[in-house]
Parts: structure tokens; sequence; C-alpha cells
């Protein structure tokens, strides 16, 4: 299996070296199935977290052209992650969703397609993020404003 497929698989993914290297093999060579299988084993990871409690987190704001801000509270489970550079990016990626999309309640929000690739939901992203970093991720809440 040539190193530059797992190594580019990685860097995609976020996923660990052994993992890429067992979704190629799983999937027979094809790229683009070991990354839906890296993305299933994301969901069941965040399955197998999702009771485990969210102790620490992040705020972040977002305002688009002056006229609609965002605040929301991420939640993970510790410090470390909380500062992580894949945390922080999801809460950002999350807040510019809220501003876009306008979703009434967390439930909502979560079931909704991502704004940036309509091919997952906001739920979907979540996950992947919780494979990447191995902790429990939860929307605790949001405000949205709109002059």
């Amino acid at each position: 299996m040539a190193k530059d497929i797992v190594i580019k698989l990685r860097e995609e993914t976020g996923a660990g070296v052994m993992q890429c290297k067992r979704a190629l093999e799983a999937a027979g060579g094809d790229y683009e199935k070991a990354k839906e299988i890296i993305a299933k084993e994301g969901a069941l990871k965040a399955e197998a977290k999702k009771g485990r409690a969210t102790g620490a987190g992040f705020l972040e704001t977002y305002v688009h052209n002056g006229r609609v801000g965002v605040l929301l509270e991420l939640r993970c489970e510790t410090d470390f992650v909380a500062k992580a550079d894949a945390f922080k990016a999801l809460a950002h990626d999350i807040a510019l969703h809220i501003a876009a999309m306008d979703p009434e309640s967390v439930e909502a929000l979560l079931g909704q397609p991502f704004v940036r690739d309509e091919t997952m939901t906001v739920k979907d992203l979540m996950n992947s993020v919780v494979g990447k970093v191995g902790e429990n991720i939860a929307v605790a809440r949001f405000a949205r404003y709109e002059l």
C-alpha cells in the first residue's frame, strides 16, 4: 500500500495512520470507500462517547456583515480539546452555520444539512471531529441576533 495515499487520507480525515491503513485495506485500496469507512467509525465513536460529561468548552462569536451575530457555547470533556484547532474550527463552522440558517433549537441545528457541505448534517460534522479528538462534543446553547 502506497505510503503517500495513507498520508493523504490521514491529512484529509484527521484519523490516525493505522486507522487509515486499515480502512484502505478494508476498502481494497479504494480511496473514497476508505473515507466512508473512517466516517462511519467516527460516528460509532461519537455514539459511544455520547453519554460522557462535557465539563469544558469554548464560546465562539461570529458576526456577519455587522448585521447578524451568533454566540455559541460548544462543550467538550477537557480543556486540552477545548484549545485544539479542530475543536475551535468546529465551533467557528457551527456559528457560521447558525448565522446562515437560523435554526430554532439545538435539535433543529443538529439535523440541518451543513451550509458548507450539504452532503452532511451538522451532527455528522460534529461526529467527524469527535472521531478526531476522541471526546464527546455537544452544542450546549446558542443565540442569534439580527438587525
